[in-house]
C-alpha cells in the first residue's frame, strides 16, 4: 500500500491528526531540524507553501533528531524557533523518529514506497556524507535532515528528493505543479 491516508501523527501541540484529512491536497513531507546546515531551507519551504497553498498544496514538517542530534529541542521550543526565525505557517508535527530503531510508521511507508531519492546532478551531498562517515543504515533510509517526499491528492507517495535539493528547485516545483494539475 502506497497511501499515507491511514497514518496517524501528532501535531506540534500533541493533537492527533489522520493524514487522510489532507486527501485532495498535494503534500511535501519533510523531516526538519533547527540546528542543521540545511535549516535555512525552512525559508524556502515557507515560500513555496505560501505560493501554492491556495491551489491545494501543503508542506508538512516533521522534526527529527537522528542526524548528529540537530533537533534537540522540545516540541514547544521547535514551534517557537520555526515561528520566530522563519515565520513558519505550514503544519508542523511532533518530533518523530525517521530512521532506525523506533522509526515512525509514516517514514517506514515513505522510504519503502520510494527507496531512492532523486539527487542533484553532481551528487556531491551524498558523497560528502559518505566521506564524513555520516551516511549510515540501509540504502532506502533517510540520508539526512530535509529529505522531501511528494504525495499526490490521493495520498500516494509519488516523489522523493535528496536533502540538498532546495524547496524552490525546478525539480521540486515542476513535480508540485504536475501533481496540482491532476
Amino acid at each position: 500500500m502506497n497511501s499515507i491516508k491511514n497514518i496517524v501523527v501528532s501535531d506540534i501541540k500533541g493533537q492527533e491528526v489522520k493524514l487522510g484529512d489532507f486527501e485532495g491536497k498535494v503534500l511535501l513531507i519533510v523531516n526538519v531540524a533547527s540546528k542543521c546546515g540545511l535549516t535555512p531551507q525552512y525559508e524556502g519551504l515557507e515560500k513555496i507553501y505560501k505560493a501554492y497553498k491556495d491551489q491545494g498544496f501543503e508542506v508538512l514538517g516533521f522534526p527529527a533528531n537522528e542526524f548528529l542530534a540537530q533537533e534537540p529541542g522540545t516540541n514547544e521550543e521547535i514551534a517557537e524557533f520555526c515561528q520566530s526565525t522563519y515565520g513558519v505557517g505550514f503544519p508542523m508535527f511532533s518530533k518523530i523518529v525517521v530512521k532506525g530503531e523506533g522509526q515512525h510508521p509514516l517514514y517506514k511507508l515513505l522510504t519503502e514506497a520510494i527507496p531512492v531519492a532523486e539527487e542533484m546532478e553532481d551528487g556531491k551531498f551524498k558523497t560528502l556524507l559518505k566521506e564524513k562517515g555520516l551516511l549510515t543504515g540501509e540504502s532506502h533510509d533517510i540520508s539526512w535532515n530535509f529529505e522531501k517526499f511528494l504525495v499526490n491528492k490521493k495520498g500516494e507517495i509519488v516523489g522523493r528528493f535528496a536533502p540538498d535539493i532546495t524547496p524552490e528547485d525546478d525539480m521540486i516545483i515542476s513535480a508540485i505543479n504536475s501533481e496540482l494539475r491532476k
